[in-house]
């Protein structure tokens, strides 16, 4: 079984500029300090006995064969980017020490704790700054969220932190 533990954050200056539309014409910058409460990701090996291939726990339940079935948009987009096998079954439950829509990145932090559990449950390594971007283009693009970039930034990885963002790029700068 594979648990990934990812932090919320908390956005003290700078949001909104972390908007591609915005920072790839002016930059930005924002201050964000990950706190002590998790978005929790489980996987494990679905066992051979089940009816279905796929099952994914979160505020609700889904038992699929197929991915054109599943509902959570997060899940169906990060299997879709990874270009998971269809043929490789799991299981994942989600928990969170806040609720969703708590205004502290949970979504995010979901995106980026599923793919790093997704990563090491097929023994792949992958650097923050790997995982924060393809957790942003994931959202962005795939799933076409709404979304701007420091969350995914922040919940790859935690601390405290002042976070640059550039054309087409990032830059991490650890703040005591």
């Amino acid at each position: 079984m594979i648990i990934s533990a990812t932090p919320f954050r908390v956005s003290l200056f700078g949001g909104g500029t972390d908007y591609p539309s915005w920072f790839e014409e002016n930059g930005g910058s924002v201050i964000s300090f990950s706190i002590n409460k998790y978005c929790y990701v489980n996987i494990r090996d679905l066992p051979p006995f089940f009816d279905y291939k796929f099952r994914f726990v979160y505020s609700k339940e889904e038992r699929i064969n197929s991915f054109k079935d599943i509902n959570h948009p997060a899940i169906k987009g990060v299997l879709k980017h990874i270009n998971w096998d269809k043929n490789k079954t799991f299981e994942l439950h989600h928990d969170g020490d806040l609720p969703a829509r708590s205004g502290l990145g949970s979504s995010s932090s979901f995106t980026v704790g599923f793919l790093n559990a997704l990563y090491s449950y097929t023994n792949k390594s992958v650097s923050k700054k790997s995982l924060a971007n393809e957790a942003i283009y994931i959202e962005q693009k795939v799933i076409k969220e709404n979304v701007g970039c420091q969350d995914q930034v922040i919940a790859s990885f935690g601390g405290f932190n002042r976070i640059n963002f550039k054309k087409n790029n990032f830059f991490v700068k650890p703040l005591n």
